[in-house]
């Protein structure tokens, strides 16, 4: 351990011990070079294997990691800041944004429950940070330790900030064997909160969501999850019967968290968030019905890494002549607005990034298509339009202050409030929990999109431009089940 008063690079100055164990020490200090000598955290790494072949892995995997850390302190308010990284006699330190606040285990107490509804307020911000690392770029985080002790909240603010990342930690466990492997002597995670595949030294995204999945059945239930028993006939944590009365689509959402084989679970953070946002519906949210779609992923290149299933609650609107307009619930929550300066062709007037909450509201389905806007102002000034062409076209050649008559009077056909999207709004719906470029991930491509794929983005390829509009729904929806919220028109 390192005694109180040593000061580290001639900067950092340890105040007290904080905690730490196997994977190394955490320490309160000050920082002596800025003005009022401001408290930071320092970690304290030490490398188990210290021969010269273990050190030098050890630096190249710190410096690596803590690169990570770096960015995703800069990228999310809600991870702390990396002030500096550095190596001294074969050990290893990081100095990270001291926070000033309580960890959650002052929150979830051993036999204390919950509320349905602080359950699903926690799940959400725990997911939201979370989502953060899970999309990172090029490569997604695992937080690989997530538990109350590591989530803390700012007293400044109330916001949920999630410390401690596990990888890091595997410093202090990394051995090289006499052929050359590289392993690690300890996984890392709690009893609890680590899955089966994380306890065997094969962690996933998915593994964080169980983390999180149990931290939401530990506050129903009051009880910590290493004391839970698992179901002898399916394998699965059995918990239900601890809470009669709990909501069975919040048990539902909580049960896919938490599955035992990995492939059954939310894949990501995104994907258990996106979930746990439609647990809660806006007031006087009228009756909806459950429409369920599919989403797909790719990768830099454009192509397709994954499919799934999702759904959205949707209320029919009827507008006359036999014309509906279908209006999808988009859950609450918050995003970082705006992009990252090292994005692709990123402009000025995209940034800086800032942190948005956006309360839930209900959005189209489609873009308004060329019979709905008919049916509403009574005539179609659209170009791309024709004798034979489909009813199903979007509307286009629309200035702006007609889309605000549109909305006007659809307002008062129909006795609800509409109105168009904030910029924050529609940025939010667009993205639907995603931070890439694209909701689609880190491109697009004319098979997705309608657009000029002559002008590809990134390392996708070249590909057909249709020079026209294409019927709404055409192309797959984003998270939250809107569709052409990319290109079209």
């Amino acid at each position: 351990m390192v005694p109180s008063g040593t000061i580290l690079r001639h900067r950092y100055q340890i105040i007290e011990h904080l905690g730490g164990g196997g994977f190394g020490h955490t320490y309160l200090a000050k920082d002596l070079d800025l003005p009022g000598k401001p408290h930071c955290v320092v970690k304290h790494l030490q490398p188990k294997d210290n021969s010269p072949t273990g050190l030098a892995l050890a630096q190249r995997f710190f410096d690596k990691e803590a690169q990570i850390l770096h960015n995703l302190g800069n990228q999310c308010q809600q991870i702390p800041t990396l002030f500096a990284y550095f190596e001294e006699n074969g050990e290893f330190y990081l100095v990270q944004e001291f926070i000033d606040g309580h960890d959650l285990k002052k929150e979830i107490i051993a036999g204390q429950q919950l509320s349905e509804s602080d359950v699903i307020t926690l799940l959400k911000s725990i997911l939201e940070v979370l989502a953060v690392a899970h999309e990172h770029q090029p490569k997604a985080v695992i937080h690989r330790d997530i538990k109350p002790a590591n989530l803390m909240r700012r007293r400044q603010d109330g916001k949920i900030i999630l410390i401690d990342f596990g990888a890091v930690k595997e410093i202090n466990q990394l051995i090289v064997k006499a052929n050359g492997d590289v392993t690690t002597t300890v996984p890392i995670g709690t009893c609890g909160y680590r899955p089966s595949e994380q306890a065997k030294g094969q962690p996933k995204l998915c593994s964080d969501v169980y983390a999180v999945g149990m931290i939401g059945i530990q506050a129903l239930t009051g009880i910590h999850p290493a004391d839970l028993r698992d179901d002898p006939s399916t394998g699965e944590v059995s918990w239900r019967h601890l809470v009669p009365r709990v909501d069975p689509k919040l048990a539902d959402v909580l049960d896919q968290m938490v599955r035992n084989n990995f492939s059954n679970r939310y894949q990501n953070a995104g994907e258990a968030l996106r979930a746990v946002l439609f647990l809660s519906q806006p007031p006087g949210t009228p009756a909806l019905k459950t429409l369920e779609f599919k989403t797909v992923t790719v990768n830099s290149t454009g192509q397709i890494t994954n499919r799934r299933q999702g759904e959205v609650g949707v209320f029919t609107e009827n507008i006359g002549n036999g014309v509906t307009l279908d209006m999808v619930a988009i859950p609450g929550g918050s995003f970082v607005m705006g992009s990252p300066t090292s994005e692709a062709e990123q402009r000025d007037n995209e940034g800086p990034q800032r942190t948005v909450n956006i309360s839930p509201f209900f959005m189209g389905k489609y873009p308004v298509t060329q019979e709905q806007y008919q049916a509403v102002m009574g005539n179609n000034p659209s170009i791309f339009k024709g004798p034979l062409r489909s009813k199903k076209l979007p509307v286009d050649n629309v200035t702006w202050d007609k889309a605000v008559e549109f909305c006007h009077k659809l307002s008062q056909k129909t006795g609800k409030t509409y109105r168009l999207p904030s910029e924050a709004e529609w940025e939010y719906a667009c993205r639907a929990g995603t931070t890439t470029p694209f909701y689609f991930g880190e491109t697009i491509t004319p098979d997705l999109v309608n657009y000029k794929g002559n002008y590809p983005y990134g390392a996708a390829p070249k590909g057909l431009d249709r020079k026209e509009t294409t019927d709404v729904g055409s192309f797959p929806p984003n998270a939250f089940g809107l569709y052409d919220m990319h290109g079209n028109v």
